[in-house]
């Protein structure tokens, strides 16, 4: 067998730049399908991204009541003990993001309109996604120092700016009418358009004081120390909760419709990669094609001379699988950087683009996702494509007419 693969390996670098050809074709067939994918996996990991950090959560704790009916009537008592017992529940939960939601009027000077308040505890929000960093103007609340942060949207259409007062009318708990006027102390730029329409951050102390809910809120988020822990920390939560009258919800639990559009996403991603495989596969076929009807004369000068049918379709196979694991290997680095310069600097999209995909909840960008096995399975897949490609030059030299082919 070694002196098989020192003869493949001889042919191989006998012709280089027939050799390069070949290689490269594999290679850029690799690097392609690698920012594809890459791309489709970037663009889904950052709106999951998006609403799990900003909306749900990855882990939600609600009384049993609430995902039915979300009402403050429905909110459920939380102090720190209840925090520290969750905490210590798995090692692998990160933090805990206390929040109680609601739906108020909130009017300026001239104007009124629909919002969302959300009372929160600022350092674990912070934690959960970089609300600070969003900050577009002046500062965040204290808790309880009875100031709130509005949405840049929200404030262009109540007319309001960094100063001004807003005030919040709507009903509490049991029927309590909520109603306060408070000091807006910053904007900041959330990057789901409907949500930077209508939402409005409030402590955690004030909300509580204003919704008539004091030690009450209507969830608690639960942060994993990565997405993976998701589903198990989920379910020894739901195992030390089960005699509270609480439950203990995933993301994709609370957002079934995005999991359907994910996966048809995934469907329409799936059969573009098919027709971009059967376009690359015919693109190392006629490369393979060429070099073995280039070859023909060879083949036969040395079938002519003695040599086995099946040792020479032997070398030949080992040839073309050297040079395909050579253009997997060097897609596979070449797509590495590729990737990892748009992952770093992602694909910033125009303004009509912008507009439509803000529309969708996401951010104006086209990130890639670096992610171990997309580089697996596109290697893995153009390499066994490539390997059965292969296998023309081998029924060839068993097909080969040695007359025929010395005629070439």
């Amino acid at each position: 067998m070694s002196m098989y693969l020192k003869l493949a390996w001889r042919n191989i670098w006998r012709n280089k730049r027939r050799t390069m050809i070949t290689v490269s074709s594999i290679m850029f067939a690799v690097v392609f399908a690698l920012f594809v994918e890459s791309l489709e996996r970037g663009a889904g990991d950052l709106f999951i991204d998006n609403m799990t950090r900003f909306h749900t959560g990855f882990i939600q704790i609600q009384d049993y009541r609430y995902e039915d009916e979300p009402s403050l009537d429905n909110a459920f008592f939380y102090e720190n003990s209840f925090s520290e017992r969750i905490d210590g529940n798995d090692s692998h939960i990160a933090f805990t993001v206390p929040r109680i939601e609601t739906f108020m009027l909130a009017a300026g000077a001239e104007q009124t309109r629909g919002a969302i308040v959300l009372g929160t505890d600022l350092s674990g929000e912070n934690r959960l996604n970089n609300l600070e960093d969003r900050l577009t103007e002046g500062h965040f609340f204290e808790p309880g120092d009875g100031s709130v942060v509005l949405g840049e949207g929200l404030a262009g259409r109540l007319n309001l700016a960094v100063g001004d007062t807003l005030v919040l009318l709507g009903q509490g708990r049991f029927g309590m009418t909520a109603a306060g006027k408070y000091e807006i102390s910053g904007m900041i730029k959330h990057p789901m358009r409907d949500m930077n329409n209508q939402l409005v951050y409030i402590s955690l102390p004030d909300a509580q004081w204003l919704l008539s809910a004091e030690d009450h809120i209507t969830s608690l988020l639960v942060t994993p120390e990565h997405v993976r822990y998701t589903d198990p920390v989920a379910e020894k939560l739901r195992a030390g909760l089960e005699n509270d009258e609480l439950r203990v919800l995933t993301w994709e639990e609370m957002m079934p419709e995005l999991i359907e559009a994910i996966e048809f996403d995934r469907a329409q991603t799936r059969v573009m990669m098919l027709i971009l495989y059967v376009v690359i596969g015919f693109g190392i076929f006629g490369t393979i094609l060429t070099m073995t009807l280039e070859r023909l004369r060879e083949f036969g000068i040395l079938l002519s001379v003695g040599m086995h049918r099946l040792r020479l379709a032997l070398v030949v196979f080992i040839e073309t699988v050297t040079i395909s694991v050579l253009g997997v290997l060097s897609g596979f680095v070449l797509g590495f950087f590729v990737v990892l310069y748009f992952y770093l600097n992602p694909i910033m999209l125009g303004s009509d683009m912008e507009d439509l995909v803000q529309e969708w909840g996401f951010e104006p960008i086209m990130p890639t996702a670096l992610a171990p096995d997309i580089f697996l399975w596109q290697g893995l897949i153009i390499f066994i494509m490539t390997t059965i490609i292969c296998f023309y030059p081998t029924i060839k030299i068993f097909t080969l007419n040695i007359l025929d082919s010395a005629r070439n």
